[in-house]
């Protein structure tokens, strides 16, 4: 298995488990956002997140589960046009 060290792996949550930790960038990247945009959220403690010792990771599901809170219903508007 090859590694590129521009991009290190993410993190697994435990053995077995597909809650990959992944660093702000990372979280920025699968957002589709910047990095910024991520410790912002963080500061703000509006996401979730893991210290390890003075690094910062989060959980993809809680990357998920900030997109699921965000999501806004579709209306149906009917036409009362007679």
């Amino acid at each position: 298995m090859e590694l590129n060290a521009a991009t290190p792996p993410a993190l697994t949550a435990g053995p077995g488990s597909s809650d990959e930790l992944l660093t702000p960038g990372q979280a920025g990247d699968y957002l589709r956002t910047g990095e910024r945009f991520i410790r912002r959220l963080i500061a703000e403690r509006r996401i979730s997140y893991v210290k390890l010792g003075r690094h910062v990771r989060l959980q993809r599901s809680a990357l998920d589960d900030f997109i699921a809170a965000g999501q806004v219903p579709s209306q149906v508007i009917t036409s009362s046009r007679t």
